[in-house]
């Protein structure tokens, strides 16, 4: 094996003592720094270049640290002026998954870059953390490197918040295939309309 397997290896052990340890060290220290910001290296090497990364110029990573916890419904003193069906205010569920969410805020701050993916690096009781692979598409690396150069076309600015990154399609419910997805494509809203929309002949 190689020595990333070896490090695979060690990550798919989340509840050995060392790991353990590890974990509740890293989350003291990104306690201590701001929201969002760079981290010099991965911290996971073998996922990263599992999702493309790769050290050479033209490749960032970011780290984010996003709340733990379902959606409060943001509405004023939690008064909701409808019916009592619609009074909800702290049993709601996102419908978006947490990592979807680190990759928008990353994309928001970074603009000039492209979000590639991201994978998840450590959490405690109240945050996660997670590190997102980002590209610079006006890099000359970027754009002359066959296996990445796809992401300099136009049609994919801002990918992560139109649900194109992996964790984008799987909130999107796309990793589901044959019939049992047969109403997710190519999107939720979109198969409804096509289902619900009356189409009649100009001639009839």
């Amino acid at each position: 094996m190689g020595g990333y397997r070896y490090v695979t290896e060690l990550w798919k052990k989340k509840q050995a003592d060392a790991m353990r340890f590890i974990h509740r060290i890293r989350a003291w220290n990104y306690r201590q720094l701001p929201r969002v910001h760079r981290a010099p290296r991965p911290t996971r090497p073998d996922k990263a270049r599992m999702l493309g990364y790769k050290a050479m110029p033209g490749f960032v990573v970011y780290r984010v640290r996003i709340r733990r916890g379902g959606r409060r419904r943001p509405e004023r003193k939690g008064v909701i002026w409808g019916k009592p069906a619609n009074h909800g205010i702290n049993q709601i569920k996102n419908r978006k998954n947490l990592q979807s969410i680190a990759e928008e805020r990353v994309g928001r701050i970074c603009t000039n870059l492209r979000v590639l993916n991201s994978y998840w690096v450590t959490e405690d009781g109240s945050n996660k953390w997670y590190e997102v692979i980002l590209a610079d598409p006006r890099h000359k690396r970027i754009q002359s490197d066959p296996q990445i150069n796809w992401i300099v076309r136009a049609k994919h600015k801002r990918r992560e918040a139109r649900g194109l990154t992996s964790s984008g399609r799987k909130h999107r419910g796309l990793r589901t295939k044959g019939h049992l997805g047969h109403n997710l494509r190519p999107s939720r809203r979109q198969n409804w309309k096509r289902r619900n929309k009356t189409q009649l002949w100009r001639y009839r």
